[in-house]
């Protein structure tokens, strides 16, 4: 299961690119306007979880991480795969923020 939501995963964050006018980011459906903090091999993750909120970019390779996997396995069991855009995982910002620089939670 874990492999087909990574599968997914970077299947959607592939369709995200466009081509290439300006710098490579991620485009944003609701505005016609691509994020300048979004740079290919990148993308955006919302952690909000007991009214805190915080955005992120992420690299690509935390999708082979296992603490971040775990991470999408409670994003996919509370919001499923239908988001689009920054895509919104359950947690604190400082889980998110510990996994990002290599501290295990």
């Amino acid at each position: 299961m874990l492999r087909s939501l990574v599968g997914k995963i970077e299947k959607g964050v592939s369709l995200l690119f466009l081509p290439r006018r300006s710098p490579l980011s991620y485009y944003n459906e609701a505005t016609n306007v691509v994020p300048d903090d979004v740079r290919e091999g990148y993308f955006a993750v919302l952690a909000t979880k007991g009214g805190e909120s915080k955005r992120f970019i992420v690299g690509l390779h935390y999708l082979n991480d296992p603490a971040f996997l775990r991470l999408l396995d409670q994003a996919q069991e509370e919001f499923g795969f239908r988001q689009k855009g920054t895509l919104a995982i359950p947690c604190q910002p400082q889980e998110l923020q510990n996994i990002l620089d290599g501290r295990r939670v």
